[in-house]
């Protein structure tokens, strides 16, 4: 019996797809922080690893009612410099 890969929904374009395939963003104590290994504790977010969502959560501001925290413009900057690459 194969156990199907967990899925999770994108806060910028709404999609579903494998957590593997997603970057997740947490929030613990008000703090802000992507989170790479995926394991961090906290409440997390998860966006798909392209710089148009990210561009789209920024406008939705969908990262701050998934986290129940204020997200910062910088941490926005943050991520859509490390999904585009730069």
């Amino acid at each position: 019996m194969s156990r199907e890969a967990p899925e999770r929904t994108c806060a910028g374009c709404g999609a579903k797809r494998p957590r593997e395939a997603l970057l997740r963003v947490c929030a613990r104590g008000g703090e802000v922080a992507i989170d790479e290994s995926s394991k961090a504790p906290g409440r997390g977010a998860y966006i798909c690893r392209d710089a148009e969502c990210a561009g789209k959560a920024r406008k939705k501001d969908s990262l701050s009612r998934s986290l129940k925290v204020s997200v910062p413009n910088r941490m926005y900057d943050d991520i859509e410099a490390r999904l585009s690459g730069r």
